[in-house]
C-alpha cells in the first residue's frame, strides 16, 4: 500500500483506495491510499509547526540540505527512474532525462544565500537606511500531473523550502512511488520533519488544501479546466497562486528549413514520452504544399523505423499511454480525426506488442491537411498524434498560432534570421523555439505560457520561484546621531 508522508512518518490517513497499474502489461501494479480531510489536516498542521524553526535556519544551512539532497537523487536515480518508468510508461532513457532536469532544479535551489539577497541603499535620507529582504510566506502546497512525477514536484517544493517554507505536496495518484520515494530520501539528506508532507489523493484533497487558510500559496501544473478552477479557488480563498494549464503547441517548418535536422527534432517532440508531455508539439505548420509533402514522406519513414514496446525494454523509443482511460481517449481523439476530414496517414491503432498485449500502447500517428476548427487541431491530445497544416505563407501560419487558446510553446525552423528574429519577437507564446523543437527553459530561467496556458503572474522554477514563494519586505531605519534632535514635520518625507 502506497500511504502519505507527515510529519517524517508513513501515514495511513484515509479509507479510500485507488488502483495503480503498470501501463506495459495492463496489471494492477499496488494501490495508494486516498487522503480525506483529516489526513490533509494534518499534514497542514505538521507544516505550520515546523515553519517557525525551519523560517529561521540559516539558508546557506538549507542550501547545504539540498546539496545532500541532490547528491542522493544521483545515487538512486536507477531506482527513481525504475519508479518512473514502472508506473507512468515512458522508456527508461525519458526517465533519466526527467529526473536529470529535476536535479538541475535541486541544484539551482542550492544556491539560496544568494538567490535571497535583498538590496541595500545607505543614506536615503539623513541617517536613514533602506534595504528589502526577501521573506517566506509559511505553508505552500503543490499539486503536480501523472506526465513528471519526479521533474515537476522538484520544480516546486526544493525552491519553496530553500527560501524558508514549509510544503505540502499532493502528486497525481496514477503515479505516486517516484514521488514518494524522493521526499523520503529528502528526509535523508537532512530535510526535518514537517518541513515537507506527501499527502496522495483526488478532488477532496486538492480542495481541501485550496480551502484551508493556513497555506499561502499553491503551484498547480496540469489540464487548464482544472488549472483554472484552481487559481480562482485558490485566489478566492486570499492564496497566492501559479496554475499552468494545458498546451496545443505548434512548430513551424519553412522551406529553407534543414529538412532532416527538423524531422528528426520533431519526431522526439511529438512521440517522446508517447506525447504526453504539456511541451510536445502536436501540430507542425508547413509553409508551402512542397514543404509539407517532403515532410510528410520523411515522417513516413522515420516512424516506420519506431520501436514501440515496454519502457524497461532496452532500445525501445516510445511506450504505453499511462492508463486504459487515457488511452481510450486517444484512440477516440484519432477517429474523431478521420471523421472530421483529416487525412490518417500512418495508423497506429492497430499495434500489437509481443508479450504486452495487455499494455496500453497505441503506436504514432501521423494526419496530413489537418485544420482549424477540427478538435484535433483545437483540443490538447496529449497521446502520440502529429498533425500537419497546411499554409502559404509565415504570417498565415502565425495567426493560426496566435488564434489558438493556448500558447505555452511554439517553434520555428529555418535558416533565415530574419525570419527567425521576426517570429521569436511577435508570436504570441510564452517559450519559443529556433530550430529547438522543445524550449524548455533550463533551471536557472522560468517556465510558463501565455494565454490559457498559465493562470497567475508568475512562472514556475528559476528567478520566478524565488519571487513566488518569499515576500518582499521594505525596511526603513534611521539612528539619528547623538544629541539631534528634530521638530515635528509635517510635510512628505523626501530627501529633498
Amino acid at each position: 500500500m502506497i500511504t502519505h508522508l507527515i510529519n517524517g512518518q508513513t501515514a495511513e490517513g484515509g479509507s479510500r483506495c485507488a488502483d495503480v497499474f503498470n501501463p506495459a502489461t495492463g496489471a494492477v501494479s499496488g494501490q495508494v491510499r486516498l487522503a480525506d480531510g483529516a489526513t490533509v489536516e494534518a499534514a497542514i498542521a505538521a507544516a505550520q509547526a515546523a515553519f517557525p524553526a525551519w523560517r529561521n535556519t540559516p539558508p546557506l544551512k538549507r542550501a547545504r540540505t539540498m546539496s545532500r539532497f541532490k547528491e542522493l537523487l544521483e545515487a538512486h536515480a536507477d531506482r527513481i527512474c525504475q519508479l518512473i518508468t514502472d508506473e507512468h510508461g515512458k522508456v527508461l532513457a525519458d526517465s533519466f532525462g526527467e529526473l536529470q532536469r529535476g536535479i538541475e532544479n535541486v541544484e539551482y535551489a542550492s544556491y539560496a544565500p544568494e538567490l535571497l539577497k535583498g538590496e541595500h541603499s545607505r543614506n536615503v535620507g539623513p541617517g536613514i537606511d533602506a534595504w528589502s529582504e526577501f521573506q517566506p510566506l509559511g505553508v505552500c502546497a503543490g499539486i503536480t500531473p501523472f506526465n513528471f512525477p519526479a521533474m515537476v514536484p522538484l520544480w516546486m517544493w526544493p525552491m519553496a523550502v530553500a527560501c524558508g517554507n514549509t510544503f505540502i505536496l499532493k502528486p497525481s495518484e496514477r503515479d505516486p512511488s517516484s514521488t514518494l520515494y524522493i521526499a523520503q530520501l529528502a528526509q535523508e539528506a537532512g530535510l526535518p520533519a514537517g518541513v515537507l508532507n506527501v499527502v496522495n489523493g483526488d478532488k477532496e484533497a486538492v480542495d481541501a488544501l485550496l480551502h484551508d487558510p493556513r497555506v499561502q500559496a499553491v503551484s498547480f501544473v496540469g489540464s487548464t479546466p482544472i488549472a483554472e478552477y484552481v487559481y480562482a479557488t485558490g485566489c478566492m480563498n486570499g492564496k497566492r497562486v501559479q496554475a499552468l494549464g494545458g498546451a496545443k503547441n505548434h512548430a513551424v517548418l519553412m522551406p529553407d528549413a534543414d529538412l532532416d535536422m527538423a524531422v528528426s527534432a520533431l519526431m522526439g517532440a511529438a512521440f517522446g514520452s508517447c506525447g504526453e508531455r504539456c511541451m510536445a508539439v502536436p501540430l507542425v505548420v508547413a509553409v508551402g504544399d512542397c514543404t509539407a509533402d517532403a515532410l510528410r514522406d520523411k515522417l513516413v519513414a522515420q516512424i516506420a523505423g519506431m520501436k514501440i514496446g515496454s519502457g524497461r525494454t532496452a532500445g525501445c523509443d516510445m511506450g504505453p499511454l499511462v492508463t486504459r482511460a487515457h488511452f481510450d481517449k486517444v484512440r477516440g481523439y484519432v477517429e474523431r480525426g478521420v471523421a472530421e476530414g483529416a487525412e490518417l496517414i500512418v495508423d497506429g491503432r492497430g499495434l500489437t506488442v509481443p508479450d504486452f498485449e495487455n499494455g496500453y500502447f497505441l503506436g504514432p500517428t501521423l494526419f496530413d491537411r489537418v485544420e482549424p476548427g477540427m478538435r484535433i487541431y483545437e483540443e490538447e491530445i496529449f497521446g502520440p498524434v502529429l498533425g500537419i497544416v497546411r499554409v502559404e505563407s509565415l504570417a498565415q501560419a502565425m495567426s493560426l498560432i496566435d488564434a489558438h487558446e493556448y500558447g505555452n510553446g511554439t517553434c520555428i525552423f529555418t535558416r533565415d534570421g530574419e525570419t527567425a528574429r521576426h517570429f521569436t519577437d511577435n508570436i504570441q507564446v510564452g517559450m519559443v523555439g529556433v530550430n529547438v523543437s522543445l524550449p524548455v527553459p533550463v533551471a536557472y530561467h522560468s517556465f510558463g505560457g501565455w494565454k490559457r496556458s498559465l493562470f497567475g503572474d508568475l512562472h514556475a522554477y528559476g528567478p520566478d520561484a524565488v519571487r513566488f514563494y518569499t515576500r518582499r519586505k521594505q525596511i526603513t531605519q534611521r539612528w539619528p546621531s547623538s544629541g539631534v534632535r528634530e521638530g515635528a514635520v509635517f510635510a512628505f518625507p523626501s530627501s529633498r
